[in-house]
């Protein structure tokens, strides 16, 4: 209850804010306007009735305008106000008076209301925008481009649309009238992605006065409205794109349509992958501010992170930043600025910062691109480590340590504008360029401006071997965590170098010095030219020098041999896979098995290391512990000394099982940086999976379907070594009653383990994870999975068990397929012009568990979600997925139990690899989808029938 005595304000009214916030007064506005987002909205719709000043900040459209972003599901519905929208999501009528009428109150002043305000309700027709000193120019060749521009410096340019139907078609009226149903994305900080129906948008882009406004920015428009790709095309001077040969699946987003209000813009980042881009605006007028590479803008701080180098930025609004922040900039230290007009494309090179706003409604389409000119710097991006990130971004302030601060939490959004993303728990370096903020002193940031600013000149140079510098001296792309702000994954990129090296072999000494930034391609070149010598194996040419294909683990196609050295997650982990392969090729070897003819022979394994200036090479077959390790001051137990393959899988398992929950420590550490197991196997002709995808027929399609489902039955009906280890078994009273098979122990003890942070993990993930579905997650996952997932116990009456484990590859996917050439009935003169698989490869990531497991990667990265590719593995593969009664036979919750969709479903969500980020990439509908049995039936419900 609010006092009637208090401070007086200067206008002689009684100031509200101490008694209508109690102890809480004591924060800033800003503060509680912050925390206030956290709340639910019928929350913040309660506290509103707490107090006057509540009210007012309860009722503030900047809150709801958040929280609506965050409970919005599909297609959003402006409704006028987002309060309103916000009740209507919540499903909350508004026939109270309260809501139509709202209540005002004197005696409460806030400057940061105030701005807030101010921005809200500003009219950009009152402010003056010259041309800018961006150069201009008409008519360019592509050598003059290339010569005085491309990856340089910006040039605005005109003339390249003229030819262009979108020039007249590609105004707000006729896109609504003719796309006014499609939905396209909209940009907005928020986890969530949100879509409107053009028509829709339009509507809220006359009604808004937001702060921040909502603005189209929609990288799929191609998809949702083909026709509008017609309408253009890419100027002759940006054609070049390297990225173009990767498959639609794997190449990161680069085109985007952008319609936005006036007010609207984009905040200051810098491209994703230090990719250069062109933006064309078709209506309207938008305002353009650069600053060259390395030179943070004010107000803007870079977060780095320590552990794998994934920049993320916090920078105010486009909007705020020309309001608040311009006005502190000494002349010297201004952007370079232009006003884009219809008809104009502005280039942006690699690495400069920029900031967009909208200074009346527009319409603009905008592509990134990577050619010759910014090749190497998109190898810098996505090289490990982080220094030379920073650099790129923040220019020497980086190293600068009165500049930085360590933080050990940091929470940021993702933004479409700046495709940052942030770990929660993860060490940040943080470079500030600040001022102007409402709290802090304006005058003396104003005064430091330009001494920050020359830091920047002092030396830095977005050179790519200035640049290269500041890698990290043990970087390692193989076995380096990556950054998972990158826009190409660690596959994807491993891929795009081996397809440019062939395909662009005029280009090898530039794409050869990108893959030693990358990829450290020149150690392991030198590694398997050891390997080779000590073999007597030919010399590695030309063709052959860069790494294959996009595993983990350098690979190399020599002739007619395969090398692989295991380096991923250091010496210790490497150890165990080989160890594993080497064990399995041994069992393989004794079993009456047709897999043996689908598996590259084994030809030659052993340990690389580097001593005394000098490479060795020792032999190794799995069956000892090699002197290098056992000569370490390495301590090893009886039990493994022991052992026939004493890497081999029941100790590997043990390992994993001990590090369930925490990340795993290398004890081989001192010698990880200097030894390496590696592998030689028959090569194989022709080619792998992940090259050939968009080259096979439906019949091809089939015929490896049909492949994969025989050669996972032989692989799940292969003897595996028996558990003989007491300290893998584990064995409490429980599983004795329970009468568990003990191999399965180790298996479900794993999964219990993964489900204590199963929310944790997805969330790292950064999926689109509705938060009602992950409040469900617990519910629907077993706590019991013995009794309520599995059901593998003993049959009492009979000598099998109900549900045996198997082996398990775990990783078929697009590069662990091999297919050969072959003549068909169609071929002409013996041509081939069909494939057929050939090959399983790359047995080092072994387990030993429940079968379904491997459907996994198969149906989600190999048939990219292809029912009926699914279902003709399921019926060359042939053996009951579930040995039990079945489904018919059984009811309640023992028919879920049963169910095979139940079950691999709860494998995706327990997965160590982000499942439901590929699940959500193929399956649209699943966005919507409000419980987990829902979206297991979209997903695996083919397999119960």
């Amino acid at each position: 209850m609010e006092n009637s005595g208090g401070v007086t304000t200067a206008f002689g009214q009684r100031d509200r804010r101490p008694d209508a916030l109690g102890d809480l007064s004591v924060l800033p506005d800003e503060t509680i306007c912050f925390l206030l987002e956290f709340l639910a909205p019928r929350d913040v719709a309660n506290l509103a009735c707490v107090s006057s000043v509540t009210y007012i900040l309860c009722n503030e459209e900047p809150l709801w305008m958040s929280l609506c972003l965050k409970s919005a599901k599909g297609p959003l519905e402006y409704k006028g106000s987002w309060k309103k929208t916000t009740l209507h999501i919540e499903g909350v009528t508004q026939e109270n008076d309260a809501y139509k009428k709202p209540l005002h109150f004197d005696g409460f002043n806030s400057l940061y209301l105030y701005k807030r305000f101010y921005r809200c309700n500003a009219s950009l027709d009152g402010f003056s925008f010259d041309n800018g000193n961006v150069e201009r120019r008409r008519e360019i060749s592509l050598d003059e481009f290339s010569k005085e521009y491309d990856s340089k410096k910006p040039v605005l340019l005109s003339g390249l649309t003229d030819s262009w139907p979108a020039n007249n078609t590609w105004t707000i009226d006729q896109l609504s009238e003719k796309y006014g149903e499609v939905p396209f994305r909209i940009s907005q900080r928020s986890p969530n992605k949100i879509s409107m129906t053009f028509k829709d948008y339009i509507s809220y882009m006359k009604l808004q006065r937001d702060e921040d406004p909502l603005y189209v920015f929609d990288d799929r428009f191609g998809e949702a409205a083909p026709e509008l790709l017609k309408d253009y095309s890419v100027p002759y001077l940006f054609q070049e794109d390297w990225f173009e040969i990767l498959d639609k699946e794997s190449r990161p987003p680069y085109r985007w349509l952008i319609v936005g209000p006036e007010r609207s813009g984009a905040s200051w980042h810098v491209d994703p992958a230090l990719t250069s881009a062109w933006n064309t605006l078709l209506c309207g007028r938008k305002r353009w501010a650069l600053y060259p590479p390395g030179k943070v803008p004010l107000g803007v701080t870079v977060h780095v992170n320590e552990d794998d180098g994934d920049v993320s930025i916090d920078t105010p609004t486009s909007l705020q930043w020309w309001l608040d922040y311009y006005p502190l900039l000494a002349e010297e230290d201004k952007p370079i600025e232009c006003t884009l007009e219809p008809g104009e494309t502005i280039y942006v090179p690699s690495g400069w910062w920029h900031c967009i706003l909208n200074l009346e409604p527009t319409v603009a389409v905008t592509q990134n691109f990577v050619n010759k000119e910014n090749f190497g710097f998109v190898c810098l991006d996505m090289a490990p480590g982080y220094h030379h990130k920073g650099v790129c971004r923040a220019g020497l302030l980086a190293l600068d340590d009165g500049n930085s601060e360590d933080s050990e939490e940091e929470t940021h959004d993702e933004d479409d504008n700046t495709l940052s993303y942030s770990d929660h728990t993860r060490k940040e370096k943080r470079v500030r360029m600040n001022g102007g903020g409402e709290t802090e002193n304006q005058e003396e940031d104003a005064n430091g401006v330009s001494k920050k600013y020359r830091m920047w000149k002092n030396g830095f140079s977005y050179d790519i071997d200035f640049l290269a510098s500041f890698l990290d001296k043990e970087r390692d792309h193989f076995n380096f965590p990556w950054s998972m702000g990158n826009s190409v994954g660690q596959r994807e990129m491993r891929g795009w170098l081996s397809k440019l090296w062939v395909l662009k072999p005029e280009m090898r000494e530039l794409i050869w010095k990108g893959a030693c930034i990358m990829l450290n391609a020149e150690k392991w070149l030198r590694c398997v030219e050891e390997v080779c010598t000590f073999h007597n194996l030919p010399s590695v040419t030309e063709d052959e020098k860069l790494p294959v294909g996009t595993g983990s683990n350098p690979v190399y196609l020599l002739s007619d041999y395969a090398i692989k050295l295991f380096v991923e997650g250091g010496l210790e982990q490497s150890m165990y896979g080989l160890g594993t392969e080497l064990e399995f090729y041994d069992i393989l070897g004794r079993a009456d098995s047709s897999l043996k003819s689908h598996i590259p022979n084994v030809l030659a394994s052993g340990i690389l290391f580097f001593e005394k200036g000098s490479y060795k090479v020792v032999p190794w077959d799995g069956k000892r512990i090699p002197d290098i390790i056992s000569s370490s001051n390495l301590e090893f137990d009886a039990a493994m000394m022991n052992s026939e393959f004493p890497f081999g899988i029941w100790n590997k398992t043990l390992r994993e099982h001990r590090f369930q929950g925490k990340p795993p420590s290398d004890s081989f550490s001192s010698l990880s940086s200097h030894v390496w197991p590696y592998i030689i196997t028959q090569r194989c002709k022709g080619k792998i999976f992940g090259l050939l995808r968009d080259d096979l027929t439906w019949n091809d399609a089939q015929n490896l379907a049909s492949f994969l489902g025989q050669q996972l039955r032989n692989l799940h009906q292969l003897p595996y070594p028996p558990v003989t280890r007491s300290e893998l078994l584990n064995i409490n009273d429980v599983h004795e009653e329970l009468n568990i098979p003990p191999e399965w122990i180790v298996f479900v003890d794993t999964l219990r383990q993964k489900k204590k942070d199963i929310t944790g993990r997805l969330e790292n993930w950064g999926n689109p994870i509705p938060k009602a579905l992950m409040n469900k997650i617990d519910e629907y996952i077993p706590d019991e999975f013995f009794v309520d997932l599995l059901h593998v116990f003993k049959d009492t009456n009979a000598e099998d068990e109900i549900k045996p484990c198997t082996w398990i590859h775990s990783d078929v996917m697009d590069d662990n397929i091999h297919m050969e050439p072959y003549a068909d009935d169609n071929s002409v003169d013996g041509q081939h012009n069909s494939w057929r698989p050939s090959h399983i490869l790359d047995f080092s990531d072994l387990t030993i568990g429940d079968p379904i497991y491997d459907l996994i990667p198969i149906y989600l990265d190999v048939f990219r979600g292809d029912a009926k590719l699914f279902k003709k593995l399921l019926e060359s593969y042939d053996l009951p997925l579930i040995r039990s009664k079945t489904l018919q036979e059984e009811d309640g919750p023992m028919k879920k139990a049963l169910s095979p969709s139940y079950r691999t479903m709860c494998y995706c969500l327990l997965h160590d690899d982000n499942v439901l980020g590929a699940m959500y990439g193929i399956w649209d509908e699943l966005r919507t989808v409000e419980s987990w049995e829902q979206f297991e039936q979209i997903v695996w419900g083919l397999l119960n029938y």
